[in-house]
Parts: C-alpha cells; sequence; structure tokens
C-alpha cells in the first residue's frame, strides 16, 4: 500500500521557527521532522510514500536525494497553491492504485501501531477509517461523535465548550479507499474535515473511528513542539534518537568534545561535532544541535537548540528554542518560553524574557 504525508503546509503557527524551515523538516532530536514519519512508516512495511508539498517544497526534497539510502520510494505532488486537506490528496491522485491507502498530516507525531489501524480498517470493510485520540480541550480540534461499534455519526469543527460531549477527536491519519477522491474537485480547496467526511455520512458510506491509544501531538506550534520534545527524551513516545547513549538517557553525536568538568543531566541530546566548554552544564530535558559551540560557565536548561549556534561565556538558556546560526554573547540569559528566529543575535549581557 502507499502512504500520502500532507506537507505542504505554511507551519503558520510554529513561526518565527518556519520563516526558512518547512514545518517537515523542523527538527525534532536533531532530525528532520518528517524522516520520524517516513521510519513509522517503514516499520509497518510501507516504502511507497507520496509527498504533498507547496511551501519551501525544494527543502524537503533535500533528505530525499537519495532514496535508496531511506529504503524507501518517494512521489512528490506539488501544490501550485493551497488545497485544502482533501485538495492536496486528490492533486496527487496520479500516484493513486485501487488499494486503500494510509494518509497522514505532516505535523503528526506518534508511534501508533498501523498494522491494527490497517487491520481495523480492513474487518469494517470501510470507505475511510479516522483516527482518534483523546485531548483535555478539544476545541481547538476537530470532534467526532461515534457509536459503541466506532461508526461515525457526527463531525463537529472546532467547538465551543458547550459542544462538547466527549473528548475524542480527529487525529490527522486515515485510511481511505481512494475511489472517494472521485467526487474532490481538482485544483480547488476542499476539506477532509468540512466537507469530504461530512458528505460521506450524508451519502450513507461507511466511516469507522478507530481509537488509538498511543503517545500523539500535533507539533505545530512551539508550545507542543517542546512537549514532543520532552515526550521523546522522556520515554513516551518511541522515537529514534541520533547519537550513542553515553549514559542512562544522554545522547551524544560523532566528534563532539566535552570538557571533563562540564556536567550532563539527563534525559538529553547533544549532536555531532560539538563542544562543550569548561564548567558549562547541560541540564534535563536539553536538545542541542550538530556544530554547536557552547562557551565556558555556560547554562542550558529545558531548551531546544538547532544546528550552527554559537554560545558565550557564562550565557543561561532556559525554556527556550534557539534556530539555526544564532548567536548568543558572552552573560546573556534566555528564558520564559523565548523562541529565536534563525541567525538571530543576542548582544553580551542581554536578557530576554526574564522578568525584572
Amino acid at each position: 500500500m502507499k502512504a500520502i504525508i500532507i506537507a505542504g503546509g505554511f507551519g503558520t503557527r510554529l513561526r518565527p521557527l518556519t520563516y526558512k524551515t518547512p514545518k517537515a523538516m523542523v527538527p525534532v532530536v536533531n532530525v528532520p521532522f518528517v524522516l520520524h514519519q517516513v521510519a513509522l512508516l517503514k516499520k509497518y512495511g510501507i516504502k511507497e510514500i507520496i509527498l504533498n508539498l507547496h511551501y519551501l517544497s525544494e527543502n524537503i526534497k533535500k533528505v530525499f536525494e537519495d532514496e535508496v539510502r531511506h529504503g524507501i520510494k518517494i512521489y512528490y505532488s506539488l501544490e501550485e497553491s493551497p488545497l485544502g486537506t482533501a485538495g492536496a490528496v486528490k492533486n496527487a491522485e496520479q500516484f493513486f492504485d485501487s488499494d486503500p491507502m494510509l494518509v497522514i498530516n505532516g505535523d503528526i507525531l506518534t508511534d501508533m501501531d498501523l498494522k491494527k489501524l490497517l487491520d481495523f480498517h480492513k474487518k469494517k470493510k470501510a470507505r475511510a477509517t479516522i483516527t482518534l485520540t483523546r485531548v483535555e480541550d478539544p476545541t481547538t480540534y476537530g470532534l467526532v461523535l461515534t457509536k459503541d461499534d466506532g461508526k461515525i455519526e457526527q463531525f463537529i469543527e472546532k467547538p465551543s465548550w458547550e459542544r462538547v460531549t466527549t473528548n475524542t477527536i480527529n487525529a490527522g491519519i486515515y485510511v481511505i479507499d481512494p475511489k472517494v477522491f472521485d467526487d474532490v474537485p481538482s485544483g480547488k480547496g476542499y476539506s477532509f474535515e468540512r466537507e469530504l467526511f461530512p458528505g460521506l455520512l450524508e451519502k450513507g458510506e461507511l466511516v469507522y473511528s478507530y481509537e488509538s491509544p498511543s503517545y500523539w501531538i500535533d507539533i505545530g506550534d512551539p508550545v507542543k513542539y517542546v512537549q514532543a520534545h520532552r515526550a521523546v527524551l522522556g520515554g513516551e513516545v518511541s522515537v529514534e534518537i541520533p547519537g550513542k547513549e553515553i549514559e542512562e538517557r544522554v545522547w551524544v553525536g560523532e566528534n563532539t568534545n566535552i570538557d571533563g568538568s562540564s556536567k550532563i543531566f539527563g534525559p538529553a541530546v547533544i549532536g555531532e561535532n560539538c563542544t562543550i566548554g569548561k564548567e558549562s552544564k547541560i541540564d534535563v530535558f536539553s536538545v542541542i544541535g550538530n556544530n554547536v559551540a557552547i562557551d565556558e560557565g555556560s547554562v542550558v536548561s529545558n531548551s531546544i537548540i538547532w544546528d550552527g549556534v554559537s554560545v558565550g561565556k557564562d550565557v543561561s538558556l532556559k525554556n527556550c528554542v534557539i534556530g539555526y546560526g544564532c548567536r548568543i554573547e558572552d552573560g546573556a540569559e534566555v528564558a520564559g518560553g523565548v523562541v529565536l528566529a534563525d541567525g538571530t543575535v543576542v548582544e553580551k549581557g542581554s536578557k530576554i524574557g526574564i522578568a525584572l
């Protein structure tokens, strides 16, 4: 079977990290996010993958230049303009075959058992199966009302609290009969949530839900992006972490030099070709990218640092995300959920996000 990853979005909610980096390429534990999704698909024997692309598409293609290395076959479907979720899949119709296909939104981190999902879809003989997950606040998602056997009765998109009767939401992973796209208009915006799925219900088609107990998160904003890292580092979700585990839940990449006087408290990840200076401290739930230099006396805690960052002496980075190629000069402090865009320079002694 084939899978399609919907990865054409602008990543607006994740800005400023996505001004130059498409959401599918945002690193999660130093790996482009889309590769985590590909790894999940490969685990369950899905090796033909259609990538729906639009925003900064060439950046994503570069990751798959050597398909043999990834052990998969990639098909690219390019949107000239955004077509919505179902419209994006319709745009890839030339790559469809007669078998059901798996569709996954390009911002979903999960370790869901896809075999169980596919077996359920086959058993129910459904036109479409929609995975569900439970969340504390369903008002920002698509609410799905079902019967006891999983058959879907109604969709409520981004409901007010007054309309919330369940906390099971659309998890953005579907198994779909390609024939349902015959009635989707070509080259026009069309939504799974608001148009295609409700339309199938109106026509009496079998649309089922599959509730997964597996970890699930949409990494589409900075808060959830950080939460996803905590889940990976804490072992809540099964994701391959690059580097060698030098001690319990501390991973370090090749050619990285860590001064003997520095301290590292796991869980934490340090990438390749990094230098960690004297008396520095890498505290829990921190991820240091590749080619990062951290000078003496600096502290990194519960923070994510992307590749190519330079950190000066006696710097404090706490609860923040630092984009590609930033320079944090001596004595600076960044904290309080601050997210720095690529190439930002924080000058000597500056305080950002610090309560004064």
